[in-house]
This record gives structure tokens, sequence and C-alpha cells, in this order.
């Protein structure tokens, strides 16, 4: 064993201490530490609340949904109707009601959770077999996907999409090119990942999952019945919109725009707190590192364009979904993907094994206490009773955006160097960008 597989192995047991201390901690306390979702009784709300709307007139009016229709269309496939009644215009508790009856949709979290874990196996196993068992431990076993079951988030289905998509396991290009626009239609963000075929010239890759997910979304549109693009594109646009109200809005982030969103509001006093120099500065600098990180990226993809043969696919792809990721804010499940594509690189340069070892880092389902806050009775899903809750201000909320962004410096900068080393190698030569008019002008003079 190398070093650099004993260290990977030594992360991936670091994991499955943290998910033992996790099991310990729901036991004997009743709910889940920090980072997972700070409400105890909201465990697999991303499943069954939105299971309601999928049987109910006003999903985009009422509830102002911003998931494309093939959410509800599968959510309602994938349930017991008779679990799902509203008593009102608006009625929240419905959902969490429908987790004590609706037996196939629990069913459907937790098989499409193993499936999630064999297909990071098979992925692993064919790119970089010596390290596919703690490579699987990091993504299968890791926060950000454990995050996804917590909260029953249809990303436990989009994961799948993705790896049938642009992953090693399924080699049929139309059913890749479907599973890219299945992906598509349940996250919209992921139509980064697709423009990232674009880099390295899959063009015809590229068109047949963008008309994939026209089709995909059309199929479901109809079979729904409600969902047109003027009522996403409105719910998205007021969503935007929405302020967070306190420090627990900023407890597991993928970006730093709800701090940011946050220093600037006025929900939440952390002038009082901080200092008006020190909110400032934050409100200068975090938005600043967001932006440096986003030109990086757009360096590495003109790099990828002028020398696609040196840059892997799903790289190039991983760039894309990336550069979605960190513009917006996904939701912290949505991380399994980035530490997905990573972990097919191989551990090799300082870029590549940076961006690895921060994936295992954030793979690690456990936080820093910085401060305690309170310590308040909470509903708990897990003991059917009240608990007591401590919440606490813990180290991950400032430095995990950092640490994405950091994955995305590593993964971009190893972009560039690596174009960079193919022209240095004669690459300039016959560009490949242009070999088409090089073979036509050939032709036309024989």
């Amino acid at each position: 064993m190398t070093p650099a597989e004993r260290a990977e192995w030594t992360m991936a047991a670091l994991i499955l201490g943290g998910l033992a201390y996790c099991v310990w901690h729901v036991t004997t306390l009743g709910y889940l530490p920090a980072p997972f979702f700070y409400e105890p009784s909201d465990v697999f709300a991303d499943w069954f609340n939105p299971a309601i709307w999928a049987r109910n007139p006003g999903t985009y009016d009422a509830w102002l949904s911003i998931y494309p229709p093939l959410s509800f269309v599968l959510l309602k496939l994938f349930g017991i109707d008779s679990c799902y009644a509203i008593r009102g215009e608006w009625d929240a508790g419905s959902g969490l009601a429908a987790r004590d009856c609706d037996w196939v949709g629990l069913a459907c979290i937790f098989g499409l959770y193993l499936l999630d874990v064999w297909l990071c196996w098979k992925s692993f196993a064919k790119m970089e077999p010596r390290t596919a068992m703690p490579r699987t431990i990091c993504v299968g076993l890791g926060m950000p996907m454990l995050c996804g079951l917590e909260r029953g988030n249809l990303i436990l289905l989009a994961f799948p999409a993705m790896v049938l998509a642009f992953g090693p396991v399924l080699r049929n290009v139309r059913l890749k090119a479907f599973a890219a626009g299945f992906a598509v239609n349940l996250k919209v963000y992921l139509i980064g990942s697709i423009f990232g075929l674009l880099l390295v010239r899959r063009w015809a890759r590229a068109e047949a999952a963008l008309l994939a997910a026209v089709l995909v979304y059309l199929v479901s549109y109809a079979m729904l019945g409600r969902g047109s693009p003027v009522e996403i594109v409105e719910n998205v646009r007021s969503f935007g919109k929405l302020q967070p109200a306190n420090i627990l809005d900023v407890w597991y982030s993928t970006t730093y725009q709800t701090f940011v969103a946050l220093l600037e509001g006025d929900n939440f006093p952390l002038v009082g707190i901080l200092g008006s120099r020190v909110v400032e500065g934050l409100a200068m600098l975090l938005p600043s590192l967001q932006q440096f990180t986003q030109l990086l990226i757009v360096l590495a993809a003109a790099a990828t364009w002028l020398r696609p043969e040196a840059v892997p696919p799903f790289r190039a792809v991983n760039l894309g979904m990336t550069m979605a990721l960190i513009s917006s804010e996904p939701g912290a499940y949505a991380q399994v993907l980035l530490l997905y594509f990573v972990m097919l690189e191989a551990r090799r340069g300082v870029g590549r094994s940076w961006a690895i070892f921060m994936c295992y880092l954030l793979a690690v389902p456990l936080d820093i206490p910085l401060d305690r806050m309170a310590e308040v009775p909470r509903d708990s899903y897990f003991t059917g009773s009240t608990v007591m809750v401590t919440y606490q201000v813990v180290l991950g909320s400032f430095v995990r955006p950092l640490m994405i962004m950091t994955v995305a410096w590593g993964l971009s900068g190893e972009t560039i160097r690596a174009a960079l080393a193919d022209i240095r190698a004669g690459g300039w030569a016959q560009p490949p960008r242009f070999g088409w008019l090089l073979s036509r002008d050939r032709a036309g003079r024989s």
C-alpha cells in the first residue's frame, strides 16, 4: 500500500468514525448532530412535503415550487395516494404525517440510497480500483449523501442519473443522453454538466442530452398538467428574493451567498455581534472569493476548449457543474456530485491531490462547535417524542464554502497546467480545434 493509498484509507476511517458518532448521538440524545439539518422533526421532509403537491393542485401557484414537473410525477408514482390529504388550503403537516403511512415512499428513499452506493463502487472500481473502497465510503457514506438521505431529497435520484450520464458505468450513448436529460429535469442547475460536454467537443452527446431534457420535460409536463416554464421562472425569482432569518440558515451551506445575505440584511443583527468593520469587510471579501473562483473555472474551461484531448471528459463536466454549484445555493446535499466526480480523478499532482483531500474532509459527518447558542425542546422523528436539542455555532458553517472553492481551485489549476503542458509539447502544431479546416484544405489540393 502506497502512502497515498494509506492516507485515503485513514480519511475513510475518519468518515466511518464520524458515522458511528452520529449513530450514538441519535440513539442517545434523539437527534442528529451538526451539520445535519437542525430540525429533528423534519426528517424525509424533502420527499413527503412535495409529495402532497404531486397529488393536489396549487403546486406552482400556492406552494410556489421551483421543481420541474418530473419531480412530482415521480413522487406521485412512488407513493400511496391515500396517505396524503390536505385539510385546508395550506397544511404543512400532511406531508410529515404521511411518513407513518406511505411505506412505498420510505422504501424508495432507502432503495435509491443503496443504488447510489452501489453505483459509486462500480464507478471507482473501474477508474481507481486500488482506492475504490475508501472512495466509495467517502461518497456513499459521507456527509452530503447522508444529508440527502436524511432529507429524503431527490438528489438520491438525480445522483444515479448523473453517474449513468457522465460516469464510466454505462456505455450506451442514447441511454447516457436520456440520463442527462432526466437529471436536469430533477435539478435544473445540472444543466451546467451538459455544457461541460461542449468544452471537450462532444457535440452530438451535448445535443442529444439537451434534446432529451426537452423531451423529458414535455412528457412530464403533459402528465402533471402544470409547471410551465413561466411558472417555474417566476417562482425561482420569488425564491431568490427570500432573506435568511437567523444564523441557522447558514448551518450547512455550499456557498457564502446565504451568509452574505445575512450580513447585509436586518433580520439578524450581526453588526452588533461582530462590529461594523468586520461585517463590511466580510461583505466585500466573500463575494470576491466567489468571483475569483468563477474566474478560475472560466480560465480552466478556456484551456479545456483549446486542448480537449488533455482533459478527461468527466472533469469538463465537473467544471460546468461546479460553476453552477458555486454560483447558486442548491442545497448542501448537492456536494455529493462534486465529491463523485473528484473521486474519479487519479491522485497525481498537487491540484488533484488537494481536491481529493478536501472532498474527504467535506465527507466527514462531524462539525467543530465554536459556541453554544441555546437548548430548546423539539419534537424528534427518531424517538417520536420531545427531546432537548442543543444548538451550536459550528466551524463548518464558515469554512465549508471556502473548502468547496479550493476544490475548484485545485481542479482548475490542474486543467490549466495540463493544457499548457500539451501546448509546450507541440500542441500548437496541428490544433484540433481547426482540424476539420486542415482536412478540407488537404482534400481540395489532392
